[in-house]
């Protein structure tokens, strides 16, 4: 990423984890309201690849990509420096990327512990705390991706819940920290994608009868309430906004 800044005024928006799935439907999403997007990623550098040829195809000098590893605290601090060097602004931030996989109690261990705190809790402190003058130039905005999980005990996910929890009262509290020149909100995804390699029928069809719309959720229907957030809700900092076809009503 050695291009010069342009004097642009367009947005930029960082969506962290945005290579594929959620991350990447965010990213699109956000593209389509004419942001500039940088699509970062750990290690799937050809589906980040694909996916910027794939947006400026469609406005050029629209998208690039950014690589850091998010549990390194030097690539984090480094990944709003680049975007800046590339773009000369910074306009948004989506905390997307995360681990996520089970830790039953007996088998957490300091590396799971290190993991999950650290991609969904540690690393978004860190990337605020280093972009947080640039998005307050212009007035931005901080979308986190949270998880109904953070309120409602997944079994078997014990640190990936303590880590939501902790990026939801996160939410909150930037909120305050923050005001009133950067706005902070959090989104509470439900069943929105099959967790990768699940074949369990069984478990989708009970997933399903919990979900008063009686259907799975999109990528796309996140990414509405992302844009959303960022885009047509000037009034509001601190919120989180479920997106889980009411599943969280519970009955």
């Amino acid at each position: 990423m050695t291009s010069a800044p342009t004097s642009d005024e367009t947005p930029v928006a960082l969506v962290t984890g945005s290579a594929r799935r959620l991350g990447a439907s965010i990213a699109r999403a956000l593209h389509a309201r004419g942001f500039r997007v940088a699509i970062h990623h750990r290690s799937s550098s050809n589906d980040a690849r694909r996916l910027a040829e794939e947006l400026e195809r469609s406005r050029a000098g629209s998208a690039a990509v950014f690589r850091a590893d998010l549990l390194d605290p030097t690539a984090v601090r480094a990944l709003p420096e680049e975007i800046l060097a590339r773009w000369g602004r910074l306009d948004v931030v989506v905390n997307n990327a995360s681990s996520f996989y089970p830790t039953p109690l007996g088998s957490i261990d300091e590396g799971t512990w290190n993991d999950l705190i650290g991609t969904n809790l540690k690393a978004p402190v860190f990337l605020v705390q280093s972009a947080r003058e640039a998005l307050a130039r212009d007035g931005g905005s901080i979308v986190n991706l949270i998880d109904i999980h953070a309120r409602r005990p997944l079994r078997g996910h014990i640190v990936y819940g303590v880590a939501k929890a902790g990026l939801e009262m996160l939410t909150r509290t930037l909120a305050r920290e923050l005001a009133p020149r950067i706005r902070v909100n959090g989104v509470a995804p439900g069943a929105i994608l099959w967790q990768e390699g699940l074949k369990d029928e069984s478990i989708k069809r009970q997933v399903l009868r919990q979900i008063p719309l009686g259907r799975l959720g999109t990528a796309e229907d996140v990414a509405a309430a992302v844009v959303f957030l960022v885009c047509d809700a000037p009034y509001v900092t601190g919120h989180i906004l479920t997106v889980d076809g009411g599943r969280s009503i519970g009955w």
